[in-house]
């Protein structure tokens, strides 16, 4: 599966309670458990007015159903083509045999 970072566009999400979040990852989960194994979620980021999701799935055909089904918005959807992380500032070492 490929990695997927979806960028929601949902004025004052940031000011939703526990609750109404908590109310909304069910409604997720439901749908995600209802299109199958093909697509994950793995976490989400609440800001003042997105969220940005990261998901596991086979095609971004799969991300877009799931988002038409849960009635969220999916205003961008990227491949995500490579991490990186603060380990990388170190060289790359070669293996010893």
């Amino acid at each position: 599966m490929k990695k997927y970072v979806i960028e929601r566009f949902m004025p004052g999400v940031g000011t939703l309670t526990r609750d109404d979040l908590h109310a909304a990852s069910t409604k997720s989960c439901l749908t995600l458990d209802e299109l199958g194994p093909d697509i994950q979620w793995i976490e989400s980021y609440v800001t003042g007015d997105k969220i940005y999701c990261v998901y596991l799935a086979e095609n971004e055909q799969l991300l877009r159903e799931h988002a038409k089904r849960a009635g969220f918005p999916a205003d961008t959807i990227s491949a995500v083509r490579a991490m990186i992380d603060p380990s990388m500032r170190l060289p790359r070492t070669s293996a010893v045999a």
